[in-house]
């Protein structure tokens, strides 16, 4: 039962034991907490240097709403004849002669390429290309971090090959090769947030996990935030403007990656590699801590010889081991399923932007802006909020405004608010879906943590697979397919909820088996209480 100190305080002393292989060693998680249970300088600049990644993530996975934007048009010629050229004309069924672009036809790929007459499946290919990139990438690199690679070597390689695949992507000729390069750079991405997060929240205690791991969502709003500030000075410009700018940033934060950031302690240790551990927590510790409840002291070093995983995992047995035991499967089933829902609409929305009625480059401010308070609240707000609550109550809140926001045709008043609407279903999805990744990081144990995270990151994708279909399909009858079905999807998702357990207060697991352990004395005293 969680108590009312910070996030993720030490667990209560009547709490039962460890599995006995643990019962003469310090734990993992309580040996760590000796040395990083406070937050130093050290800690905090690690921690913001691995979730500055999502700045850039960000910037990649919503940068085609203002690319592959359909540019506005006017008419050239004006005529009394029944059809003539007027602003709700089809200029697919207008003489070349009677329309012309507001501005250059290199603004977008539609006019750059000729695509104003393509069909939604042919425009709306380079976004899905990306998400369908996301998802392969995910599942085919979803366990190297908690493996061969580590939490640092795989962010340092996607972030390298994000940059590189975003480089070259300025350079397409066509919308096949500019579809298959928003592929590579989706499959390039797919791990960067997994990694930055887990390994974030791995450099500190127990104590400032949930607001370390905020820190990205931070970011990831940032560089959703620059977007519109990007591309409203170059709006005038080509759309591969937008690709160089976002590019060469990203390059250089690899190469910082590489050099400054430390590899996560706990997953040296899991790993075997007690000697890098024990310099990596010498490095990060506290200096001068009044809490720390040891020193970095020899014989201190030397009592860290608890018992670590026994087997040398492969590639796919963290996958292997989620599966076969019962409570890892259940627990992966539901954050998977309130994952799609959430990401159908967090990655829907700004896409479907362009529906609306309103200025392209507000609409997509406002939305950024609206991650920003739903940042703030999880980060002030994280240690006193019910995982299960939380998610059940912004998932709900996110699909009725989703749906209301379809209403505009019933009165004019609803015409007027649909952005409003809008704005609060996206900020509602933003906040289910920084707690459920938190969520996510305390229902599994270290061994396996990465590769859950990045698999319910995917389901996440998933949603966001089939939302660029939807936004074209929305466009003709101002977003009532695409709005109706991402309110309807995500309110159905959340209550998925309802089958998980709730993990604030409580400490986290190293092991399956310590993991294990812990279930099996829930349900023991939930039999007994029966």
């Amino acid at each position: 039962m969680a108590d009312s100190t910070p996030f993720l305080s030490e667990t209560n002393s009547a709490d039962p034991e460890p599995p006995v292989l643990h019962q003469h060693l310090p734990s993992l998680d309580s040996a760590i907490e000796r040395c990083i249970g406070d937050f130093g300088w050290a800690q905090f600049l690690q921690a913001f240097l691995v979730a500055f990644s999502w700045f850039f993530d960000a910037q990649q996975t919503f940068i085609t709403v203002f690319t592959d934007a359909v540019p506005t048009w006017h008419c050239t010629l004006l005529t009394e004849q029944p059809n003539s050229c007027n602003s709700a004309s089809n200029i697919c069924q207008l003489p070349q002669n009677a329309w012309a672009w507001d501005r250059a036809k290199h603004t977008s790929i539609i006019s750059d390429w000729n695509l104003e007459c393509s069909s939604s499946l042919i425009t709306g290919l380079p976004a899905s290309a990306f998400f369908i990139g996301c998802l392969i990438g995910g599942l085919a690199l979803a366990t190297l971090a908690d493996t061969s690679l580590g939490r640092k070597k795989m962010l340092f390689l996607s972030c390298l090959m994000m940059s590189l695949s975003t480089f070259f992507t300025a350079f397409s000729t066509n919308i096949w090769i500019y579809s298959f390069l928003r592929f590579i750079t989706g499959f390039a991405r797919a791990t960067i947030g997994t990694s930055a997060l887990v390994l974030s929240t791995e450099l500190v205690g127990r104590r400032w996990r949930g607001q370390v791991g905020v820190m990205g969502f931070f970011c990831f709003n940032l560089g959703f935030l620059s977007l519109p500030a990007i591309a409203y000075p170059h709006r005038a410009h080509s759309w591969r403007i937008l690709y160089f700018w976002t590019s060469i940033p990203t390059l250089l934060y690899s190469i910082m990656v590489h050099f400054l950031v430390c590899e996560s302690p706990r997953w040296l240790f899991v790993r075997g590699r007690k000697e890098d551990a024990i310099e990596t927590l010498k490095f990060i510790a506290p200096v001068n801590s009044t809490t720390t409840k040891a020193p970095l002291t020899s014989s201190f070093i030397s009592s860290l010889s608890f018992e670590q995983e026994t087997s040398k995992v492969d590639l796919y047995s963290a996958i292997d081991a989620l599966v076969k035991r019962k409570w890892a499967f259940r627990r992966l089933s539901a954050v998977m399923a309130i994952g799609y829902g959430i990401g159908m609409v967090y990655y829907g929305m700004p896409l479907a932007l362009g529906s609306l009625e309103f200025n392209l480059y507000l609409s997509v401010t406002l939305n950024a802006l609206s991650e920003l308070p739903a940042s703030l609240i999880t980060f002030f707000f994280i240690d006193k909020m019910n995982r299960k609550t939380s998610v059940l109550v912004f998932t709900s809140l996110s699909g009725v405004c989703s749906i209301m926001s379809v209403l505009k045709g019933i009165h004019p008043i609803w015409t007027r608010l649909q952005i409003g609407f809008e704005v609060v279903s996206f900020f509602s999805a933003c906040l289910a879906f920084g707690v459920l990744l938190i969520f996510t990081i305390e229902l599994f144990p270290t061994c396996v943590r990465n590769s859950a995270l990045s698999i319910v990151r995917q389901a996440v994708v998933l949603g966001g697979v089939f939302s660029p279909m939807l936004a074209a399909s929305g466009r003709a009858n101002g977003g009532v397919l695409s709005y109706g079905v991402f309110g309807v999807v995500i309110g159905v998702c959340g209550c998925f909820v309802v089958c998980l357990p709730e993990t604030r207060g409580r400490g986290i697991c190293d092991t399956m088996d310590e993991e294990e352990f812990k279930v099996t004395i829930a349900c023991n005293a939930v039999g007994d209480h029966v």
